[in-house]
């Protein structure tokens, strides 16, 4: 049997893993002490700490759905959820996503929007970017109002320069006719891919990994000194394979690999500061801020994903991750948290240097020429930073199930 190492035990490599497993022998090193990449969470005196973002189970893709659940019981090990998102806008709460829920929004703004709508010409041809994209779709008043500020804030970077490439399925693209009519209907969104959603009933998404990583070869605490190749094979350190499947950053390839690649140096991203709280009891999963009398875009309230999150917690209180991109130091974040709803209390804060890749107009070509070239040595990328991809963990297994596909059709 072929030997295929995997570079990293996140949701990209425990998928590919298990998928690979029945027909080659597979290794997983992962510089963490532990499986999840991504997903991870640590347990802090009870309550269930997502670091980096707050990770939700579900799919439209029905091999990724019967795969998942082959190793889980859904009823038992799960609650199932509707998603109850809200968008905090001038101290009112609007249901989320907004464009269906104009009519929550004050009667003069209302008016503005209408008028947006009626006046808006799609021509998707000519859109660039995405910054075009939310003003054909959107208008100019619900694009001031809240499509800027809030996607300035998370992603940090001119809308003007992010590409079109990384929305496909990730954002609504509803018509004129479909905003009108789920307003004067005042439908609740149901077509969004998480608009319903599974979530571990004890230990958060780690619960997921955990359960991933079982019966799988990985080494862990293992940095990858050095990926060479000689001949027809690879050596990771000192672990001789025919293929690798690198999981981790793209951006650690030159130095591991020792050889330039070219345009990496072009790839943008930026990082998320998590904050773990516990803030006053609502009703809610997630809630979009997008204004400016504070720097963070949104709270997960993740004691809301299953009560076991909050610990010893009274019931008062929930536990919640309140996100800021890039780097925030304690002193700040105990001053920005004043002016965000529902009294946060801080706990503890992480910071994760590399949570979103952004796609500009370069990044499509620089990611295709590099699988091209490293393909060609056996040498495959998956996962979020590997291919610069803004992957959910549906999406993520989804990309593992394709790869697997080619492994296992060039093994016949």
């Amino acid at each position: 049997m072929q030997r295929i190492a995997i570079i990293g035990a996140g949701i990209s490599g425990l998928a590919i893993a298990n998928l690979l497993k029945p027909k080659f022998i597979v290794k997983i090193f992962e510089s963490e002490n532990k499986p999840g990449g991504l997903i991870a969470c640590d347990n802090i005196n009870g309550i269930i700490y997502h670091k980096i973002g707050g990770h939700i189970f579900n799919s439209k893709n029905k091999m990724v759905l019967d795969w998942f659940w082959k190793f889980f019981d859904a009823e038992k090990e799960f609650t199932k959820a509707a998603r109850n998102a809200v968008i905090h806008l001038d101290n009112t709460f609007v249901n989320y996503p907004i464009e269906n829920f104009i009519y929550q929004l004050p009667n003069e703004t209302v008016r503005d929007i209408i008028s947006d709508l009626l006046n808006l010409v799609k021509k998707k041809e000519q859109i660039k970017n995405f910054e075009e994209f939310l003003l054909a779709n959107f208008g100019k008043t619900l694009y001031k109002i809240y499509f800027k500020p809030y996607n300035r804030k998370i992603w940090n970077y001119d809308l003007s320069k992010i590409s079109l490439d990384w929305l496909n399925g990730k954002l609504p693209d509803p018509s004129i006719k479909e905003i009108i009519y789920n307003n004067f209907i005042k439908v609740n969104e149901t077509s969004m891919v998480h608009s319903t959603f599974y979530y571990p009933r004890k230990n958060g998404s780690q619960f997921i990994a955990d359960r991933l990583a079982k019966n799988l070869d990985i080494e862990y605490n293992s940095k990858i000194n050095s990926i060479k190749r000689n001949g027809e094979k690879w050596f990771v350190n000192d672990y001789e394979c025919e293929k690798i499947i690198f999981c981790g950053n793209i951006l650690d390839l030159p130095q591991i690999l020792k050889r330039n690649l070219r345009g990496i140096n072009q790839l943008k991203y930026h990082g998320t500061t998590s904050v773990l709280c516990k803030i006053k009891n609502n009703p809610y999963s997630w809630v979009y801020m997008p204004s400016e009398s504070h720097k963070s875009h949104r709270i997960i309230c993740t004691g809301n994903f299953s009560k076991t999150n909050n610990g010893k917690m009274d019931g008062e209180f929930i536990t919640a991750t309140i996100e800021f991109t890039n780097n925030i130091l304690k002193a700040d974040i105990l001053k920005e948290i004043k002016n965000i709803p529902f009294s946060p209390k801080y706990i503890l804060h992480n910071y994760a240097k590399y949570t979103y890749p952004i796609q500009n107009k370069y990044t499509k070509e620089i990611i295709i020429s590099l699988k091209d070239t490293l393909q060609k040595e056996n040498f495959f990328l998956l996962g979020r930073f590997a291919e610069w991809e803004y992957y959910n963990m549906d999406t993520a297994i989804e990309a593992a199930m394709n790869l697997s596909r080619e492994f296992l059709l060039n093994l016949n």
